[in-house]
């Protein structure tokens, strides 16, 4: 038997202001997406913005239906909005955000399992890594330099 310890870094911003301006930029973006979510059952509104290399900026937020919940997290719908219409794109960081209108979300809330497993095949194929920053409403926000440090023994298509 054999033991591994798989550890990952992550930079902890405590305010938008400590950014670079590039940063805070995409923030803002995802911020002003996460306003625009469609969310009346859950009352948790995300917003995401990724920054491509072509200085493109694309948005998404979250989606729900009244089937709930078959609906679409604002990090899948702002990718695969990205990959229909930049197929050839390299995506250099995503800035995720979000809020509720039932209580005060003041940590950082990173993507959900299912779009770190989504997010992560466009950084493996694009063979870059894409930065990650991800806050609440208010408080902290983190930075990290991989989607994959948030996804140790990720699934991909060589087991296919």
């Amino acid at each position: 038997m054999k033991k591994i310890d798989i550890s990952t870094t992550a930079t902890i911003f405590d305010t938008i202001s400590q950014l670079s301006e590039e940063d805070a930029s995409l923030l803002q973006k995802a911020i002003e997406a996460r306003k625009k979510a469609y969310a009346p059952y859950s009352k948790f509104n995300v917003g995401a913005a990724i920054l491509l290399d072509n200085d493109k900026i694309i948005t998404g937020n979250n989606q729900e239906s009244a089937a709930y919940p078959s609906g679409m997290c604002a990090e899948r719908v702002a990718i695969w909005k990205a990959g229909s219409e930049y197929p050839n794109m390299i995506v250099k960081k995503i800035a995720i955000t979000a809020a509720s209108s039932i209580t005060k979300v003041n940590k950082p809330v990173g993507p959900c399992g299912a779009c770190r497993q989504t997010l992560s095949e466009y950084e493996i194929n694009q063979k870059q890594p894409i930065e990650i920053l991800f806050t609440g409403e208010t408080g902290a926000i983190v930075k990290t330099e991989s989607l994959l440090s948030l996804l140790p023994f990720s699934f991909d298509s060589s087991y296919l």
